[in-house]
């Protein structure tokens, strides 16, 4: 079983809705190990390393949830720089946003996201996307 583990990575600023996917992880229980970053740049610290550190995410059978609205660096510029990367292009990433703008939609599409999702307005809506997001990447061949 651990092969089937997928590394996770939540790039999402806003520190509720960090502690809603714990929350929704655990309610629906999902082992699957979750890293956090508060935004694109320490995302990429996270999968990359620096010049003190390696990176903390295993290079293999990893999935991003990422977050649109964020400081520094943010989602469309974080997606753009990740599928500019030979080395990090092939990682499924899942949008998990507020915005229900089409241009965010459409640009996060032609940069090969594999989902676009809003965010629900309650928690128990949020747990239901989370544990059949949950179904459908353990049924993905992810590398």
């Amino acid at each position: 079983m651990e092969d089937k583990v997928i590394h996770i990575l939540l790039v999402e600023d806003d520190e509720v809705d960090v502690m809603n996917v714990k929350r929704a992880f655990k309610k629906g229980n999902i082992t699957n190990p979750l890293y956090v970053a508060n935004n694109g740049v320490e995302a990429f610290v996270k999968l990359r390393g620096d010049e003190t550190s390696s990176p903390e995410i295993p290079s293999v059978r990893r999935l991003i949830l990422l977050d649109l609205n964020m400081p520094r660096m943010g989602g469309i510029e974080f997606l753009q720089e990740l599928r500019a990367d030979s080395a990090l292009r092939h990682i499924p990433v899942i949008v998990l946003t507020t915005s229900n703008a089409d241009q965010d939609r459409v640009q996060a599409y032609d940069l090969n996201v594999a989902g676009y999702l809003l965010k629900p307005v309650t928690f128990s809506a949020f747990v239901e996307v989370v544990i059949t997001l949950n179904k459908y990447w353990t049924l993905c061949e992810i590398p």
